[in-house]
């Protein structure tokens, strides 16, 4: 009956203190999160309750285990098993913990910044940070992990005799890995890319999805992602719309009749921007660019706040105002002469005719 009790004992006491201490640690998170609602740890720390109930669970199994004399023919390999579960929880709640922090700072930051530039800039670091916490912490665990081998820690002895020269195969071998690497620290600190900007690569115009260590994932207009190596921002111009200040101003070119109002088109367009919730009101344009022997071209300049917004406005505004002048002055459109040319019958006198003795005249040295 003994051997029957002591490890239920074991395992029961080990759940019910984890169930307990968890219930307690949660309430009074959750209290304090309650009483405290403008700072967000609290709150963000009760993402901490499994990590925190697994290593509460798996440290007490493995400190309760000897004394419950269960399968002591296997005792080194459950006790094993039971370290590198201990180490893998106590990794997880690491992370965890790191991220609630990171994130409470950040959500403190964006709660009194009004510098949407600014806010992606810091969200861009505070996302790689939490990235690079991650598999630091994970390196850690890992190699913890392999260290409770003995064998490993032979080896490990040996790895360290000759880390110089693995250091070099290593650094030849994993080069374009390494590069992408430093190249997402890179832009996480230069401040060349957030996310959020709207950004123009490859001939592709799209917004930063995701910004990783290694990768960078740009969403286009049409919802199509694109995944591109970090490196690539580093070594190659692209154009980044809305760093800085994502203010943009956009323009509609119109091929007309050289009779165009001018000064109506101006006024019409006045007044379809007015009217449009994109346009921020601060500049705006009808000018002559260009003239051909057919046509005139006329460009409309426009300004939004963001690159979305022009978009939208200069669709209004080509919509709108040629709606207009089909509507109101339709003679200001482009019009093609396709009148056939004049044949012979037409034109009797350019028919190529042979001329005659009389349409030439007498030669030369005649009377």
């Amino acid at each position: 009956m003994e051997d029957i009790l002591r490890p239920l004992a074991v395992v029961g006491g080990a759940l019910l203190v984890t169930v307990v201490i968890g219930w307690i640690a949660d309430q009074v998170v959750r209290r304090i999160a309650e009483r405290h609602p403008e700072a967000p740890l609290w709150g963000l720390l009760r993402r901490c309750r499994m990590p925190l109930r697994l290593v509460l669970c798996v440290a007490l199994l493995r400190g309760g285990y000897p004394s419950a004399k269960l399968a002591e023919e296997h005792e080194d390999v459950i006790a094993q098993v039971l370290t590198l579960a201990l180490i893998g929880a106590c990794a997880w709640l690491a992370v965890r913990l790191a991220t609630a922090v990171v994130e409470a700072g950040y959500a403190r930051y964006a709660a009194g910044a009004r510098d949407a530039a600014r806010m992606r800039r810091v969200r861009t670091q505070v996302t790689l940070i939490r990235r690079v916490v991650t598999a630091a912490v994970a390196v850690v665990a890992v190699a913890a992990m392999l260290l409770t081998f003995p064998a490993m820690r032979t080896v490990g002895t040996s790895l360290l005799a000759s880390a110089g020269l693995i250091g070099i195969v290593a650094g030849v071998a994993a080069q374009s890995t390494l590069g992408n690497l430093f190249a997402g620290l890179q832009i996480a600190f230069g401040d060349m890319v957030r996310i959020g900007d709207t950004v123009v690569v490859g001939g592709e115009w799209g917004t930063v999805e995701e910004i990783t260590l290694t990768y960078l994932v740009v969403t286009t207009w049409d919802e199509r992602r694109i995944t591109m190596p970090v490196s690539y921002f580093t070594s190659r111009p692209f154009e980044n719309w809305s760093r800085g200040n994502p203010r943009m101003t956009g323009t509609v070119f119109f091929h007309l009749d050289h009779t165009a109002p001018m000064d109506l088109m101006r006024e019409r367009l006045h007044q379809v921007l007015k009217l449009s919730p994109e346009w921020d009101g601060r500049a705006w344009s009808l000018v002559v660019t260009d003239t051909t022997p057919s046509t005139i071209q006329v460009r409309a300049l426009v300004t939004a706040k963001d690159a979305d917004d022009v978009w939208t406005l200069r669709c209004v505004v080509r919509e709108e105002m040629v709606s207009w002048l089909r509507r109101e002055h339709p003679y200001a459109l482009p019009r093609i002469n396709t009148a056939p040319a004049p044949g012979l019958e037409e034109a009797p006198d350019r028919r190529q005719v042979p001329p005659t003795a009389e349409d030439i005249g007498p030669g030369p040295g005649t009377t």
